[in-house]
């Protein structure tokens, strides 16, 4: 009678260990793509969000705004933001063209970067 060994081979275990770690590299990959797109998509929202409300409480003025540029920081959203208004004079008078730039303050830093963009035209009511 012969006796057999039950078991893997060190070159078995080898392998397996092989497609292990491939598999589990690429599903880390996989969770870090899917939280960069989330955080992604989550500025955008939130800054389209500041960048039309910008607009809306310019429209909601009794006069047109004046030709300016002024910018002022905000919290929304458990985030800070830095919102740019840019209001420019177009060859028709009684219209205004706008220009909000959100910018977001990452952790720990005093420059924001820019997020998102938001052009619109006003006109007198």
């Amino acid at each position: 009678m012969v006796n057999r060994n039950r078991g893997f081979t060190l070159l078995e275990v080898l392998v397996a260990l092989l497609v292990f770690g491939l598999i589990a590299t690429a599903a880390a990959e996989v969770g870090s793509n899917y939280i960069s797109s989330f955080e992604r998509v989550r500025d955008k929202t939130l800054a389209g969000w500041l960048a039309e409300n910008r607009v809306n409480e310019l429209r909601l003025q009794e006069q047109l705004p004046d030709i300016s540029d002024n910018s002022e920081d905000t919290d929304y959203g458990n985030y800070r933001w830095r919102v740019t208004t840019v209001v420019l004079g177009t060859a028709e008078p009684t219209m205004r063209r706008v220009e909000v730039s959100v910018a977001k303050y990452p952790d720990g830093q005093s420059e924001p970067f820019s997020v998102h963009t938001l052009s619109a035209f006003l006109g007198e009511k």
